[in-house]
């Protein structure tokens, strides 16, 4: 297990990363185009440092890949601000760019390894104190909730860790919030089946 594994996301500024990665961004004559995408990262870019941190484990492989968002993101960023939803957009250029990074050094999610997950635990435990209480180990949860379907584990990722709300969650993969909290729901109901924890 790497170092990076062993400790919480660093400490990442939204301006420092905006600033650093805003020379990749759209080269317009006009200025406004500049000015949205770093606003853009300005908003985003912690949240998608963790999250490609989550998935690689990795700070610098975390680097590597949001950098290589921000560059395809930017190179693209006329087109995504015409779609319905720049978020949801961006968000599939986000997690296209986490998964080729998987595929690429063949290796499996680090969802299980990385520390920061504790993060789910303790806020799963706050909200299901009673269902969860009895966990003897929290490695069973973490794997539990890898092998939740896609949206599913999304949702308590980008809720219980990243911190969007389920209104940002909803721009993000492009559904309404009834839905996120619908995947909130059935998700947290497998994890109770796989772990064999009676919900009443």
């Amino acid at each position: 297990m790497s170092r990076d594994r062993d400790r919480h996301p660093p400490a990442w500024s939204p301006a420092r990363a905006a600033t650093v990665e805003i020379a990749i961004g759209p080269q317009e004559s006009d200025g406004s185009l500049s000015i949205t995408f770093e606003a853009f990262l300005a908003t985003h870019a912690r949240k998608w440092f963790t999250y490609a941190y989550l998935h690689t484990g990795s700070e610098a492989a975390a680097r590597e890949v949001t950098r290589a968002a921000y560059g395809r993101l930017g190179r693209v960023w006329p087109h995504a601000l015409r779609q319905a939803s720049v978020e949801a957009y961006a968000w599939s250029v986000l997690k296209e760019r986490v998964v080729e990074w998987l595929y690429d050094h063949q290796q499996p999610t680090a969802l299980t390894e990385t520390a920061a997950f504790a993060v789910v635990t303790h806020a799963l435990l706050r909200e299901c104190q009673q269902q969860f209480a009895m966990l003897e180990s929290q490695l069973g949860l973490y794997a539990a909730i890898s092998r939740l379907p896609e949206r599913q584990c999304d949702v308590i990722v980008l809720r219980h860790v990243i911190g969007y709300s389920d209104a940002q969650i909803a721009a993000l993969l492009g559904v309404d919030e009834v839905t996120v909290r619908s995947y909130a729901s059935r998700g947290k109901r497998k994890l109770a089946g796989a772990l064999g924890i009676d919900q009443g």
